[in-house]
């Protein structure tokens, strides 16, 4: 088997997991290799997502690190028949790796809670305001790449129609309910796009009142990924440089102890939508 030339966010996650069940049994890599009978070099090359791994393979490692744990044996196991990539890969060599690696993140998470301050998340966005948002990119980029970014954007949203959608919940600071990405008429369609997707029984939506004491997040958009196990969870963010993703065990208790205080000062599901209607009346 070949090895791999770009493994996948989704497919280096298998690889650090290895990494720490048998960091987490306290081995090297040398007496990894040497219970399993093969060469150091295979241990390293699966760690680090060069070449896949069949579930054989990864149960054979779990006895072998003595891991207690068969709920997260089963999830990583599961995740080596995932041969075939999805839709996210039409993109690649197209648009930075950074989006690929978000849409297969959304795309396989139990569950999201997303909270966005500067605009409203990509998830909930209208095509036309999602093209404002892009527009704002320093530097701008060309008309090419504008469109296929703003293609895979739209294409992101469909795993809220699908016929097990994750549940999904929605943290938004109220500027950006008032924020003007092109124009009065964009901004109205897109709350009221917003409206309708609160409806939804797999979306929650909740305001950050712009009266408040303050609260926790920084930066523009954090979005907490659940997995089939907590283990396996993921927190991503915008940075100036793109996304960024993050796995450590104290990272994600950081983020989701952030995120629980985010939730406290957000108002009601039913005072956030009163928000939102006002603020679209108030466009008209």
């Amino acid at each position: 088997m070949p090895p791999r030339s770009a493994p996948t966010a989704r497919q280096q996650r298998l690889g650090t997991e290895l990494r720490r069940m048998r960091e987490d049994a306290g081995l090297s890599i040398q007496e990894a290799a040497d219970r399993l009978g093969i060469n150091r070099t295979h241990i390293t090359n699966l760690e680090l997502a060069r070449f896949g791994v069949s579930e054989e393979r990864v149960r054979t490692l779990a006895a072998i690190y003595a891991c207690p744990d068969t709920a997260y044996i089963d999830a990583l196991a599961a995740m080596t028949h995932e041969r075939k990539g999805g839709w996210w890969e039409d993109y690649r060599g197209l648009i930075a790796t950074g989006g690929l690696d978000l849409a297969e993140m959304e795309y396989y998470a139990a569950s999201l809670r997303v909270v966005g301050l500067i605009h409203i998340p990509g998830l909930l966005q209208t095509e036309e305001y999602a093209q404002a948002v892009m527009g704002q990119a320093v530097p701008p980029w060309s008309p090419p790449e504008l469109r296929r970014r703003l293609s895979h954007r739209m294409k992101r949203r469909d795993i809220l129609d699908r016929d097990a959608p994750p549940l999904c919940s929605f943290i938004i600071h109220e500027a950006a309910l008032h924020t003007r990405f092109g124009g009065t008429r964009v901004l109205r369609a897109q709350l009221e796009r917003l409206l309708e997707a609160s409806e939804r029984e797999n979306v929650t939506v909740r305001v950050i009142p712009l009266v408040t004491d303050g609260f926790p997040v920084a930066g523009s958009t954090v979005t907490y990924a659940s997995g089939p196990v907590p283990q396996l969870d993921t927190v991503q963010f915008d940075s100036a440089l793109g996304s960024m993703f993050l796995d450590a065990e104290s990272q994600l208790r950081k983020y989701r102890g952030v995120l629980d205080h985010t939730v406290e000062v957000a108002l009601p599901v039913e005072e956030s939508r009163d928000l939102v209607r006002a603020v679209a009346r108030r466009l008209r």
